[in-house]
């Protein structure tokens, strides 16, 4: 029984893979061919730092990722924090509706969001996919932090308060240095969703500010390029690495609790 229980883990795990390390593998190919291999070369990477426009939905992807981590993080932390004070009845509310999000298709969060911007006539672009962005990031980062706070002393604030410390003083001093780990797990899961984002991102933009993800989207459908092989084979393993730190942070809190 654990030998047929390994062979069906084996036989998913190269369904899910084979294609991504077969990917790899041809952006070092060097011609064109998705079939033939031709030789090793570098040369699809040494062209993918020579396109500008890939280059540039680059930066616009990192940027973007940066900036709505970093805001998702300050109000995800904060919404926590005052979650976490409530009493039991309302944070269970609040947290079923922190979940709704998460667990909703991200097709209907993308059309949602690209129905809302036109309703209020908000013009699609730069802006729109920012607040989109740290929109669906926000519920993850109070999913991160709300552990760090139910381990915490619940009197500690509280003395802080009693010893002569203002609010702020002790929201900074004594509540941030305790949940400082799930501040840090929330903050990278945001960044790496945002990173690999497609289906928000390409409902709340125009076609005139794209992403990587939009951008090779619109260039798949032309055709294939085998710098969009070497692309992608560094975005996997980008993200392969965000990962690993993210899982490895949420086993050690888990560890820790």
């Amino acid at each position: 029984m654990k030998t047929l229980s390994r062979i069906y883990n084996a036989l998913i795990f190269l369904f899910l893979y084979a294609p991504i390390v077969v990917l790899i593998v041809f952006s070092f190919n060097s011609s064109r061919s998705r079939t033939t291999w031709a030789g090793f070369s570098t040369r699809w990477y040494e062209t993918l730092f020579q396109d500008t426009q890939l280059l540039s939905a680059l930066w616009l992807t990192v940027w973007v990722a940066l900036v709505s981590a970093l805001a998702a993080t300050l109000i995800g932390t904060a919404a926590a924090v005052g979650i976490n004070g409530m009493n039991s009845r309302l944070r269970r509310v609040f947290m079923a509706v922190n979940n709704i999000p998460m667990v909703n298709p991200e097709i209907v969060t993308g059309i949602s969001l690209m129905l809302l911007f036109i309703f209020t006539k908000v013009e699609r672009g730069y802006f729109t996919m920012l607040l989109a962005h740290i929109t669906f990031d926000t519920p993850y980062v109070i999913l991160s932090v709300m552990p760090k706070l139910k381990q915490m002393n619940k009197h500690s604030y509280e003395a802080a308060l009693d010893l002569g410390a203002t609010p702020g003083y002790a929201l900074t001093h004594v509540i941030i240095p305790e949940i400082r780990q799930g501040i840090i797990t929330g903050a990278m899961l945001a960044f790496t969703l945002s990173l690999d984002d497609f289906t928000i991102s390409y409902f709340t933009t125009s076609p005139m500010v794209q992403n990587l993800s939009t951008l090779i989207y619109s260039k798949a459908r032309i055709g294939i390029d085998p710098t969009l092989n070497a692309l992608s084979a560094l975005m996997f393993v980008a993200l392969l690495v965000l990962l690993i730190i993210v899982n490895r942070r949420t086993a050690d809190n888990s560890q820790k609790a």
